[in-house]
């Protein structure tokens, strides 16, 4: 939430500043801002240097450091820009500094114009290099190769859960969680002619018509729903016919020639999916940060009740769990677990020391900062 501003630090506003004057201030500012922008990137240049002969974009990125970075921003702004707003521009300034390096690799399930690219985007900025690809698997292997520095992949929503595909992931892959992403989904309902009466199909993510199931309902009673791979390949087959529909974003609406018939249409006011980051590595604390586990538990009565008790015992605060069917046997579960903290914390480290007694195995899935809006 954005402070009060420092009187003493904050610049005199002429109340009575006519319109010329008002953008010669403006013009100087710009020039101001232009020149401390270039003094950061060769700042930035510096910090590479410092770290010796890295050749990887991702050699010098430090999700940490970012992520501390920009919540010193939103401590200390003093509007009137939204700390939202003032997030986004500080990002696109990192991206473009660790760009001069190298840009970033981010896989991301494509095709172009899906909500996941826009959480690419929000989390990386504009100057990483984003690899749509076909599916969650396939962004997994990308990172796992090398062939992507990081990925985004979706894995729960606000009002749907949890997208089980993505936890599945898990239980096989090595990659590790290194930051999340919030993103606020408005569902549009888009086709090539705009008349809602021509519709008889809808394309959509299995999420996507689950987010609007009372709209279409309501509106679309008759037409059929067509579950696709993602909301923007609904949108590439809904532009080869005047009776399809798809159910995506704005930016998809532009992307593909479509036209919006309605929106937003999804059935709840905030309707937010979180994404995680993948990376193959984990990252030092920042102070807001959240754990992910994956725990397996011993056959045993209790055996659940006895692993989550030393969390409660050393103040260990859990957001989640779920259980999903483990791959060592019949009937065996695995049990996603997040809890706020970071694994080096020595509340966090306690605790799992309790837990190692009641598991058959433990897995740290990421230490990661805590989304910033």
């Amino acid at each position: 939430m954005a402070s009060d501003p420092d009187p003493e630090s904050a610049p005199a506003t002429p109340p009575n500043a006519s319109l010329a004057q008002a953008r010669e201030r403006i013009d100087a500012i710009d020039r101001e801002l232009q020149a401390l922008i270039a003094e950061r990137a060769r700042w930035a240049q510096q910090v590479g240097r410092a770290k010796g002969p890295l050749q990887a974009a991702v050699d010098y990125y430090r999700p940490e450091r970012e992520a501390q970075v920009l919540r010193m921003v939103v401590d200390r702004n003093g509007g009137p820009l939204s700390d939202a707003e003032l997030v986004r521009l500080f990002r696109e300034i990192m991206s473009a500094c660790l760009a001069q390096q190298q840009p970033l690799r981010i896989g991301y399930l494509g095709p172009e114009g899906t909500f996941s690219q826009q959480a690419a985007q929000k989390h990386f900025g504009h100057s990483a290099h984003l690899l749509p690809l076909a599916s969650v698997d396939e962004v997994f292997q990308e990172v796992e190769t090398g062939r992507a520095d990081f990925g985004i992949v979706p894995v729960e929503n606000s009002g749907e859960g949890t997208l089980q595909s993505t936890l599945d992931m898990f239980l096989t892959s090595p990659l590790k969680i290194c930051g999340e992403v919030e993103l606020r989904v408005r569902q549009y309902l888009l086709s090539r002619g705009g008349r809602l009466e021509d519709i008889e199909r809808v394309y959509g993510h299995p999420q996507s018509l689950a987010q609007c199931k009372v709209w279409l309902r309501q509106h679309l009673p008759t037409s059929a729903r067509v579950p696709v791979s993602s909301n923007a390949e609904g949108a590439r087959r809904a532009r080869l016919a005047d009776d399809a529909a798809a159910i995506a974003s704005e930016t998809a609406a532009h992307f593909y020639g479509l036209r919006v018939v309605a929106g937003p249409i999804e059935d709840r006011a905030d309707n937010t999916t979180r994404f995680l980051v993948l990376g193959r590595e984990l990252f030092p604390a920042t102070g807001h940060d959240r754990t992910s586990l994956l725990v397996s538990v011993k056959d045993q009565p209790g055996a659940l009740f006895n692993a989550l008790r030393p969390f409660a015992d050393h103040g260990v605060s859990m957001n989640r769990i779920e259980s999903r069917p483990a791959h060592t046997g019949l009937w065996q579960y695995a049990f996603f677990i997040d809890l706020l903290g970071h694994v080096d914390d020595p509340p966090m480290r306690a605790a799992l020391d309790g837990l190692a007694p009641h598991a058959a195995e433990i897995r740290v899935l990421g230490s990661y900062p805590v989304a910033i809006p």
